[in-house]
């Protein structure tokens, strides 16, 4: 291998992106303006030392570090580093840095009078994802979407929609097109050796670590007729198998339901029916239970919950008296002490008087890298609004047949299995 040489001059980095924007990176082909800069000293590599190397844009590309580094990047910021000069321009569109960049929010998936659609974060152009998955057409008749964690869906998928007893669980990337097909749950009998299988399946839920792309796992609570359970079934994308462990919850355990999870730090949250929240590592080893916030307003709703910044964030509306928004995060994250860190006045939000209207609002979203969160009014309207700047911005217009709004973060990387 030839060796790459690498000038000991420090690289100063543009500083990062606007959560509230994205660019969409395009599969294939980035381009970026040359930028001559002027004033400051040139960032690693210089152009004049570009110049008298005499190399192509993008062959030689210097390794380790530097590669590291901007694969860790947001790809808007990556975006930005190409207008410094040439040898950036080639660095920032080498494909593997470019595949492996962290994105940020990037649109919604939802269903819109019974059909699985995708819309923008900004609200314009074509959609970023094609929501039809046109990639397993021709082997699936339908599907449903049963969860979206960060990058990957997953979905029930029927062979045939006259067959609904039949039915493949698959985990997808939109973006790449690569799908896998989950194994039936099953395991071999202590007994007699035979091959056991669980179903039907009533909970499942995804998990997803954009930082390590090249692996997912899916949990599966063996629930009973009574929605009770005492063990877990667990799958990892890198052993193609499900292994069964014994769940150290507390017997009673009853899980909300799909939509009310959070993987954060290779860890499983999901939301319960007793103002808890139970937690479970990837490999089925760590068991916690954390306590939902003390002093909520409304004890007979259940508090939503959602990540943001690395963080585990709670939130509930009020809807008895003046519909207020208590946002609390879990800063504590050892002891389990969870800090209220905003209220605010939902009707206010849509340019509304507190008490003067019967609208239902919910928070179907927070952005994964800013104090921002996504209400609607679920009739008419969805507003964006900034919780740190307390800004307010209309997102767009909602039918009342809108639902399952999924948060989506696109990954181009592609995965390391046996994946269609």
């Amino acid at each position: 291998m030839k060796k790459k040489h690498v000038h000991e001059q420090q690289a100063r980095l543009p500083q990062g992106h606007d959560c509230t924007e994205q660019d969409h990176s395009p599969s294939s082909g980035n381009q970026g303006s040359d930028v001559d800069g002027d004033g400051e000293a040139s960032p690693f590599p210089s152009t004049e030392e570009a110049s008298q190397q005499q190399q192509p844009p993008g062959v030689d590309l210097p390794e380790g570090a530097i590669v590291e580094i901007l694969s860790r990047v947001p790809y808007r910021s990556l975006c930005r580093f190409k207008c410094v000069s040439k040898p950036w321009l080639a660095l920032c569109s080498d494909p593997t840095v470019r595949k492996r960049s962290l994105q940020t929010l990037s649109g919604f998936f939802f269903k819109d009078h019974g059909r699985f659609n995708f819309r923008n974060l900004s609200g314009k152009g074509p959609p970023l994802v094609d929501p039809s998955l046109r990639f397993w057409r021709g082997i699936y008749d339908c599907f449903s979407v049963e969860q979206c964690c960060s990058s990957l869906l997953l979905c029930k998928c029927l062979q045939s929609r006259h067959q609904e007893d039949e039915c493949d669980y698959v985990v997808c990337n939109p973006m790449t097109g690569q799908w896998t097909v989950l194994p039936p749950i099953g395991w071999l009998d202590e007994e007699d050796g035979a091959m056991v299988y669980f179903e039907p399946i009533r909970d499942i839920f995804l998990g997803f670590d954009a930082a390590a792309p090249s692996r997912f796992v899916v949990f599966v609570p063996l629930t009973n007729c009574f929605c009770e359970f005492t063990e877990v079934a667990i799958y990892s994308s890198e052993t193609g198998r499900w292994t069964k462990v014994q769940s150290e919850w507390g017997y009673k355990t009853i899980l909300v339901g799909n939509s009310e999870c959070v993987f954060l730090n290779g860890t499983m949250h999901l939301a319960t029916h007793y103002a808890l929240v139970v937690t479970v590592d990837m490999e089925g080893k760590a068991w916690r239970e954390i306590e939902m916030p003390e002093h909520s307003p409304d004890t007979n709703q259940l508090a939503s919950i959602g990540k943001s910044q690395g963080r585990l964030y709670a939130w509930q509306i009020e809807d008895d008296h003046d519909c207020q928004l208590y946002v609390w995060v879990l800063e504590d994250y050892g002891g389990g002490n969870w800090t209220l860190k905003y209220t605010v006045n939902v009707p206010e939000l849509f340019g509304r008087q507190p008490g003067q209207d019967d609208m239902s609002y919910k928070v179907f979203a927070i952005h994964p890298d800013c104090d921002l969160i996504f209400l609607t009014d679920e009739e008419e309207m969805a507003v964006s609004y900034d919780m740190e700047n307390q800004k307010v911005n209309a997102t767009c217009t909602f039918s009342q047949e809108l639902e399952d709004v999924l948060p989506y973060v696109p990954c181009f990387a592609e995965w390391a299995s046996d994946a269609h």
